[in-house]
């Protein structure tokens, strides 16, 4: 009996040693940390280096898809190299169209390239460079093989003379500046004053365009406030015209035909005024003998003189 409880004494000692948890393994360090005991740097110098590395290995491949991307372009270049030494290399530059603009500024352009190969030409880019000069309107650039390039080109024409901040250029219909103008070397263009007024060319051509017969007695014009025109006479009157294209057309043929039946243009009037409908205002010139009032026919609205 007394080996039996003894037994029994002894089997929970057994289920005691069971329930032991094993030992924690120690943390493991970093890589930093263990190249640090083995290698003769410090911890935060190994990161550092790390990420140079890793920003090292990104450049590294960014570069070769680049030279991947470019390479197609490269072998592309070779051979039109090749092509070139053999013969097809610009030697002329053929320009068409050209009357009142230099050429050495188109020559310049075209020859102006890092290759002279004609596969390597970038007859594109010439084309944008020479419509850049101001007398071009359009170009066109094409390869004559085996050794020409030919450059068309249509020129503006010069439709008026623009004087601004004291200086006078020559305009075209569509307000670009040409080119300056010598004082004594004044083409027979109309004349044109103002702000802004080089883009009103071709609505001043169409004005004038609807009274023809005052074209030859025309000095010229002013363009008021951005709005209407002011028109100067070669006898010295000056006429102003309502706004609006259409309202200006109007009075300027209503006036264009007072002047054929009476002869307002060289009788000593300083001013017309005719910007308000239906009223034609006169100013006659300080020490000038008072003329006859202007008499319109029975259709036209009643006649100021001041």
């Amino acid at each position: 009996m007394s080996q039996s409880r003894n037994r029994r004494k002894a089997a929970p000692r057994k289920r005691a040693s069971a329930k032991r948890k094993p030992a924690r393994k120690p943390p493991s360090q970093p890589i930093s940390a263990r190249l640090a005991t083995i290698l003769p740097m410090q911890e935060e110098t190994i990161r550092r280096s790390g990420r140079f590395a890793v920003l090292g290995g990104l450049g590294v491949a960014m570069a070769a898809g680049a030279m991947a991307i470019q390479l197609p372009q490269m072998i592309g270049w070779q051979i039109g190299e090749g092509i070139g030494r053999l013969g097809f290399t610009v030697e002329r530059v053929e320009i068409l169209g050209i009357d009142r603009m230099e050429r050495l500024p188109v020559y310049a352009v075209a020859l102006d390239q890092p290759s002279m190969a004609m596969p390597n030409v970038d007859i594109d880019e010439i084309r944008t460079r020479v419509e850049a000069l101001a007398w071009v309107q359009e170009a066109r650039v094409s390869r004559r093989l085996p050794d020409t390039l030919v450059v068309s080109i249509t020129e503006r024409s010069p439709s008026a003379i623009w004087q601004h901040d004291q200086q006078l250029f020559l305009v075209d219909s569509d307000g670009a500046v040409l080119e300056e103008v010598p004082l004594d070397a004044m083409p027979d263009l109309p004349l044109i004053v103002g702000p802004r007024a080089n883009r009103q060319v071709a609505s001043f051509e169409a004005l004038m365009d609807s009274a023809p017969a005052l074209k030859p007695m025309l000095a010229g014009a002013t363009w008021v406030g951005n709005r209407r025109w002011d028109l100067r006479f070669q006898s010295g009157e000056t006429l102003a015209l309502p706004e609006g294209h259409e309202d200006a057309a109007r009075a300027l043929v209503r006036f264009a035909r007072m002047d054929g039946v009476t002869g307002l243009l060289g009788e000593g009037f300083r001013r017309f005024d005719m910007r308000v409908p239906d009223r034609f205002v006169v100013r006659v010139a300080r020490n000038a003998p008072t003329p006859e009032p202007p008499a319109e026919d029975e259709a036209e609205a009643d006649t100021d003189t001041i």
